[in-house]
């Protein structure tokens, strides 16, 4: 399985260059406790964490990197908060291409180690991915450093990369294809590049709304989308969770204008509801998801509580990236568990507690 079974859909890159480390075909599992529990019995997980570095961003950098093998480029320049790092460094290595990526400062331990184990080349920068202005100078920089010889930019965003985020729109074929009469698909946003992908993917199923979920503490795209304004805003996060700290608009305009067409608005949640849902994920559906990978079904619970989905449409939310990625966030999860190591009498006694 690879995502350029899906080839047509995308730029334009040659077959003998497509690289793949068997992303895409990612699952659509029902709900079975979380779902039902809210009125929601049609309620579907896309699990993106089954990719080859634990997130979709391999789509991204499948298509990303087949470009820079098709164009003879030896030199991956990029920016991450993790995830994206994560997969262009894979992608990287196998392809036998240098990466050097510019790290938000917030971004997870084990994302980094994931990235360092892959040889890619890491710079954090204080103040990237917080401050608007900082992160738009660190994107200049960037772009300054791609004109380099054999150089290519890396960002995880059609207003960078849009052939790289053409690989993206196979997310939304393939929910397409699993589940035809899909009729609301929510969708994470940080940049926004994830769900104007989505969208796109799911132009030919006309009945499905498409909805954007943001930490209210990085609201760049859900509250203008909702409110009726046709463009994002820049903002000072607020936000605590990995992945979706972008304080830029990037793509939101797009996102909006998509979103939109769709018959989808945005949905502001906040982090204690993000952190609560990926605790559920993980007690009662048994997915194990980081705090970003939670965004989406925090946004359609809502919904559902504010009484905007109805009990017989299919709802899809998407998740996104692996427990595995920010250990933090675990250790918030299990804080008032325990393993004590105990005597074999001991555990006599405990197993029949």
């Amino acid at each position: 399985m690879s995502i350029w079974r899906w080839a047509e859909h995308f730029e334009a890159i040659p077959e003998a260059a497509r690289i793949s480390l068997g992303e895409g075909g990612a699952p659509l599992i029902r709900s079975r406790a979380i779902g039902p529990s809210a009125g929601l019995p049609n309620l579907f997980f896309k699990l993106e964490s089954t990719n080859p570095t634990g997130s979709y961003k391999d789509r991204f950098a499948a298509a990303a990197v087949s470009d820079m093998i098709a164009h003879g480029r030896a030199r991956c320049v990029a920016t991450s908060s993790g995830n994206t790092g994560a997969a262009l460094a894979a992608y990287c290595a196998a392809a036998r291409i240098r990466c050097q990526i510019a790290i938000v400062e917030t971004a997870p331990e084990d994302k980094l180690r994931q990235m360092l184990a892959y040889g890619a080349e890491l710079y954090r920068v204080r103040g990237f991915g917080l401050d608007p202005q900082i992160t738009a100078a660190t994107f200049a920089l960037l772009q300054d450093a791609a004109t380099l010889p054999a150089a290519a930019l890396q960002i995880s965003a059609f207003r960078y990369c849009p052939i790289g985020m053409s690989g993206v729109r196979s997310l939304g074929l393939e929910i397409a294809e699993q589940l035809p009469d899909v009729a609301h698909v929510f969708s994470p946003a940080g940049g926004g590049g994830l769900t104007l992908a989505t969208a796109q993917g799911l132009q030919n199923c006309a009945n499905a709304a498409v909805h954007c979920v943001q930490p209210a503490g990085n609201d760049t795209i859900a509250t203008p989308l909702r409110k009726g304004a046709s463009a994002a805003r820049d903002v000072n996060c607020a936000s605590q969770i990995s992945g979706l700290q972008v304080a830029n608009v990037i793509d939101g305009d797009a996102v909006i204008e998509a979103c939109r067409a769709s018959g989808g608005t945005g949905h502001a949640v906040e982090d204690e509801l993000i952190w609560e849902t990926q605790r559920r994920l993980a007690e009662e559906e048994g997915v194990f998801a980081e705090p970003a990978a939670a965004v989406a079904l925090a946004g359609a619970l809502q919904a559902r509580e504010n009484g905007e989905l109805t009990e017989d449409e299919n709802v899809v939310c998407l998740v996104t990236g692996s427990g595995f990625k920010d250990s933090a966030s675990v250790d918030r999860l299990i804080a008032s568990r325990t393993c004590p190591i105990l005597d074999a009498a001991d555990l006599r006694e405990a197993l029949r507690a």
